[in-house]
């Protein structure tokens, strides 16, 4: 599938949007509760990718999982820590807590690479860094004088995970070993669906949940992933990186809209500060290349 620019940005966007449903279907589910919810999604994301990824890669998409090294293994574990973390957070906190906290991940990826990578982060990212880490401080600091703060606990870590991922991928491919991070979707929902099964049961979930879940699986995972893949064959790092950031501003509407879930003046403010620092940095960089 080729895409123009214009598509790809449209494409981006779709894709951004059904990332988004997480949080308001969540507020939907009848019994359905933390390890179970997460289960389910990964389960079904295991059953949408077993039909996706053939269609898009046929069936060598099968042997790049047996021939998988290291890496590859280790982007796996990363994606099941990144699924499991981001379902069981958004049982325990507000969806825009978990949001926000997760917009941050190219901050935490940028630090990571610097320590194990070399990679020099100018000074402009750095205080990008400082300005997000406040916010998410902020938020951290207002729940925890409240007493809830397993949530953004939780919630930190899909982008550490988020973090490792990437570095892992961007080592392997500078020692000429490309890592094919989307069958390792597929062993990463594998690993979180078995590792949740025991965690989950008695499994209590309605019909209704189940119904909600596997569209979770299917339309909030499997199917944006896939699409995501062919939008980065046109679309530049930054451009990716700031289209991401719709998912905080739809996720935020469709749970305040759909599930009356007001975001706090906390949340509001932290989010701000988080999302502000990572325009600026991106956009700051995206000039000076241009």
């Amino acid at each position: 599938m080729k895409l123009s620019h214009t598509q790809a940005v449209f494409l981006m966007v779709a894709v951004t949007l059904m990332w988004s449903i997480a949080g308001v279907i969540t507020r939907h589910l009848e019994f359905a509760q933390s390890f179970e919810v997460t289960f389910w999604r990964s389960f079904f994301t295991v059953v949408s990718l077993l039909v996706i990824l053939p269609f898009f890669q046929g069936r060598a998409v099968f042997g790049k999982i047996r021939r998988g090294d290291r890496a590859f293994w280790i982007s796996g574990a990363c994606w099941s820590v990144m699924f499991t973390a981001f379902m069981v957070a958004m049982t325990l906190t507000s969806v825009a807590n978990v949001l926000v906290t997760l917009a941050a991940g190219p901050l935490f990826t940028a630090l990571v690479a610097r320590i194990f990578l070399g990679y020099r982060i100018p000074p402009r990212t750095w205080l990008a860094i400082a300005v997000a880490g406040a916010g998410i401080a902020y938020m951290f600091g207002s729940q925890l004088s409240g007493g809830g703060v397993t949530g953004t606990l939780v919630a930190l870590c899909v982008p550490v995970a988020g973090a490792i991922n990437w570095t892992v991928s961007q080592r392997s491919h500078a020692q000429g070993r490309n890592v094919d991070l989307v069958p390792a979707v597929l062993v990463g929902a594998l690993i979180s669906t078995l590792t949740t099964l025991p965690l989950a049961m008695p499994l209590r979930a309605s019909g209704h949940d189940i119904g909600l879940l596997a569209l979770l699986g299917l339309v909030q995972l499997a199917i944006p992933c896939a699409l995501s893949v062919i939008c980065a064959r046109v679309l530049k790092a930054p451009e990716i990186a700031l289209l991401a950031l719709l998912e905080v501003i739809f996720g935020i509407l469709l749970a305040w809209v759909g599930a009356d879930e007001v975001p706090s003046h906390t949340v509001l403010a932290g989010g701000a500060l988080v999302v502000g620092a990572l325009v600026a940095n991106e956009l700051m960089g995206w000039r000076q290349r241009a």
